[in-house]
């Protein structure tokens, strides 16, 4: 053993807003691999890159968009959250402008208003989301889960 710690993996996820669409659609992926379905654009951070660059570089592999990371909603620690093991998440609130490709990891894009978001999202992408709507209601970020 060489003393090093072992821990959760790291990613980071982003909810893109379209800014220059009247309705400013959130851009979901369906994930070409498991866990299958709907998710926000996201993934791991590489060695030597901040939380916001792997934000940024993975908006851009998985949907073809630049974004502009407007706040951190929250960090998503919940150890059964990613059924492939322990992952943490740091969440982003973007915008972009543009049209959507898929790209990378993502089969197909949906953008998607709050009124017409998929029913069922991968990981934990659904209490991501309830939180990205107390947060467009309120202003306040993501709650602390002790």
């Amino acid at each position: 053993m060489n003393g090093r710690p072992v821990t959760p993996l790291v990613a980071a996820d982003i909810i893109i807003r379209l800014s220059d669409r009247s309705d400013s659609p959130v851009v979901f992926i369906r994930r070409k691999n498991p866990p299958y379905g709907w998710a926000l654009p996201g993934g791991f951070v590489d060695v030597g890159e901040s939380l916001e660059q792997a934000a940024m570089r993975e908006a851009k592999e998985e949907t073809g968009l630049l974004v502009v990371l407007n706040r951190l909603l929250g960090c998503y620690s919940n150890p059964k959250r990613d059924a492939r093991g322990h992952t943490v998440s740091a969440v982003y609130i973007a915008e972009a402008r543009g049209e959507p490709r898929a790209g990378d990891d993502a089969g197909e894009i949906l953008l998607a208003t709050i009124d017409n978001m998929p029913d069922i999202l991968a990981f934990d992408h659904d209490l991501i989301m309830i939180d990205y709507l107390r947060y467009l209601g309120t202003g306040e970020t993501a709650p602390l889960r002790l």
